[in-house]
C-alpha cells in the first residue's frame, strides 16, 4: 500500500499544497512548528477519518476558513482516489467521488500506522487511551470490530441510563436489565477475544523487534480483562452479584471498557522501571509489531509513519530500528536536522523540506 500524491486545501498552516511522494522512504524536515507534523497528519486522516492530535477534528481546518480538503491516491491492488471533506458540521468521505455512509467500510481500507512522541501516554497515561489505542487499531484491520464496539457502547449506555433511573425510583424491571446485561456480556466478550487474539499476534512479534532495538531485554503486553477466562454464564452471575452496588453507584461496574494492557521488560512494568529513551523503544516494537501482524492478516504493507523519530533515542538505536524496517515499505520520517539521518538511507529517500508553511521537494 502507497500513497502516491497529496493534495491539501485550508488543512492547518496550508492554504494549498500538492505533494509527490517516494514508494519507499520520505523525510520531512525543519524546524518545529513549520508544518511537518501536519503533513503527516494529513496521511493518517486519509487512513483513519480522524487526527492524532485532538478530539476535535475540525481543529484542522485554517484560521479564518470554513472547510478543509485532503486528498490522496493511494495504491492497494489499483490506485483510488480518497478525499475527506471537514467542516464544523461534520465530515464527508469519498473514494473515487462515491460518497461513503459507514466508516466502517472505509477505514480497514488504508492502514496507517503511526508512531508520535505523543505516545508514551500509552505507557504513562491512563487504561483509556490504551483502551483508545487498541480500538483504533483493531478496527483498521476489522470492520466488525468497529460494529461491535459501536454496539457495546449503545448498550452500556443504555444501561447506565436504566441503573441510574433505577436508583431514583427505587424500583425497576428485572426483565429490562437482565436483557441489557446479557446483550453486554455476549458482545463484549466477543470484543475481549479479539483484543486477545491482537495482542497474542503482537506478542509473538514483539520480543524480537524490541531486541534487534535494544540488543537486551524481552518485551511483552499483557492483556488485563475482567471478561477474560471467563464464560457468558459467569460473567452474567458477577453482573447479577453486584447489581445493588451497580444501582446505588448508577454506573455499569464491570465489561471491557474497564480494560488496559500493560507493556512488561524481563518481568519488570515499562512504566515504572523504564527510562524515558526505553519507554519509546517500547512503543516503536509495538508499532513495528503491528506491521507484521497487517502483513500476516491483511496480506498487504501498511504506510509508516515515523514523527520525530530521532528525538529521546541515541543514534544506535535509530540505526537498529531503521535497519529493522522492511525497504519496499513506504515510510514517511519527520525531523528536525537532516544531518541526523543516516547518509546511505538519505541517498534513496524523497526529501521534502518545509518552512513557514512552503515545502521544497529535493
Amino acid at each position: 500500500m502507497q500513497i502516491s500524491s497529496l493534495k491539501l486545501l485550508n488543512f492547518r498552516n496550508y492554504e494549498s499544497l500538492d505533494l509527490k511522494f517516494s514508494s519507499k522512504i520520505n523525510i520531512i524536515y525543519g524546524l518545529n512548528g513549520m508544518g511537518k507534523t501536519n503533513i503527516v497528519e494529513a496521511i493518517y486522516m486519509l487512513g483513519l477519518t480522524k487526527t492524532f492530535r485532538s478530539n476535535n477534528d475540525a481543529i484542522v481546518i485554517k484560521k479564518g476558513k470554513n472547510i478543509a480538503k485532503i486528498e490522496g491516491m493511494i495504491k492497494d491492488d489499483i490506485l483510488n482516489n480518497y478525499k475527506i471533506i471537514i467542516s464544523n458540521a461534520g465530515k464527508r468521505i469519498k473514494i473515487d467521488n462515491n460518497k461513503i455512509i459507514k466508516i466502517s467500510d472505509y477505514i480497514t481500507k488504508v492502514n496507517v500506522i503511526l508512531f508520535n512522541p505523543d505516545d508514551l501516554k500509552l505507557i504513562k497515561d491512563t487504561p483509556s487511551i490504551r483502551r483508545k489505542m487498541l480500538n483504533i487499531e483493531i478496527s483498521g484491520i476489522s470492520s466488525e470490530y468497529l460494529s461491535l464496539l459501536t454496539n457495546y457502547n449503545k448498550i452500556l449506555k443504555q444501561r447506565n441510563a436504566y441503573l441510574k433511573n433505577m436508583n431514583k425510583r427505587k424500583s425497576y424491571n428485572s426483565t429490562y436489565l437482565s436483557i441489557l446485561t446479557e446483550q453486554l456480556v455476549k458482545i463484549g466478550e466477543k470484543i475481549m477475544i479479539k483484543r486477545k487474539n491482537f495482542i497474542d499476534n503482537i506478542n509473538s512479534y514483539i520480543s524480537d523487534i524490541y531486541y534487534q532495538i535494544t540488543h537486551k531485554g524481552n518485551l511483552k503486553i499483557v492483556y488485563k480483562s475482567e471478561f477474560k477466562d471467563k464464560n457468558v454464564e459467569n460473567l452474567i452471575k458477577m453482573f447479577n452479584k453486584n447489581i445493588s452496588r451497580e444501582i446505588f453507584l448508577g454506573k455499569t461496574l464491570f465489561g471491557i471498557h474497564h480494560d488496559d494492557i500493560e507493556f512488561i521488560v524481563d518481568n519488570e512494568p515499562v512504566k515504572e522501571y523504564s527510562s524515558v529513551g526505553e519507554q519509546k523503544n517500547s512503543i516503536i516494537a509495538f508499532k513495528l509489531a503491528e506491521i507484521k501482524n497487517i502483513e500476516s492478516n491483511m496480506h498487504k504493507k501498511p504506510i509508516l509513519i515515523l514523527d520525530d523519530l530521532f528525538s529521546e533515542l541515541d543514534s544506535e538505536k535509530i540505526n537498529n530500528i531503521l535497519s529493522i524496517i522492511d525497504p519496499n515499505l513506504q515510510t514517511f520520517i519527520t525531523t528536525t536536522e537532516i544531518a541526523n539521518v543516516d547518509k546511505k538511507l538519505l541517498i534513496n529517500a524523497q526529501r521534502i523540506y518545509v518552512k513557514n508553511g512552503k515545502v521544497e521537494e529535493e
